[in-house]
């Protein structure tokens, strides 16, 4: 347990807070060729992504950046998009949450990956400020090494300003 300002706080486990969305891609959500939009699919991750960090902070969060998304492959009217969210690493007040994005075409059955992401969140308190949030409890060999791979993207966010 961490000591806060709210007393002692438990940590959370990734499993605790994981998130799995899906969602069908409809025209309105494409254009005319029927690609989905990428920022069709950035909402969606957003979306994950907040789930995610409230489970986790179990306060009101934000989105403070979303530090990067690779897109891989298209998403088309039809297919049935799969987010998998869950926390990286989370430091005093932030989270980063980790968003997979694959698109399965009903008919074949094929499954495409098609967006990764990585988002900071962090959480506030009832007057709009920073909060502590609670720690994380790693346990596989997946969630260290996720982990470890978020420590250094904060030390080259941070050393570059």
């Amino acid at each position: 347990m961490v000591k806060s300002k709210r007393g002692f706080m438990e940590g959370k486990k990734v499993a605790d807070t994981r998130v799995a969305m899906a969602q069908i891609m409809i025209p309105r959500d494409a254009n005319p060729a029927g690609n989905s939009h990428g920022g069709v699919i950035v909402r969606l991750i957003d979306n994950a992504a907040y789930v995610v960090a409230t489970r986790h902070a179990r306060t009101n969060v934000v989105t403070a950046s979303i530090d990067r998304v690779d897109f891989h492959n298209p998403v088309y009217v039809g297919n049935l998009v799969h987010l998998r969210a869950s926390v990286n690493m989370v430091g005093t007040t932030s989270m980063e949450i980790g968003v997979k994005v694959e698109a399965e075409d009903l008919r074949s059955g094929e499954i495409r990956h098609t967006a990764s992401a990585y988002l900071t969140y962090v959480a506030l308190d009832e007057n709009g400020k920073p909060t502590q949030v609670p720690p994380l409890l790693l346990e596989t060999d997946e969630e260290k090494r996720r982990n470890q791979e978020a420590l250094e993207r904060k030390k080259a966010k941070l050393r570059n300003g």
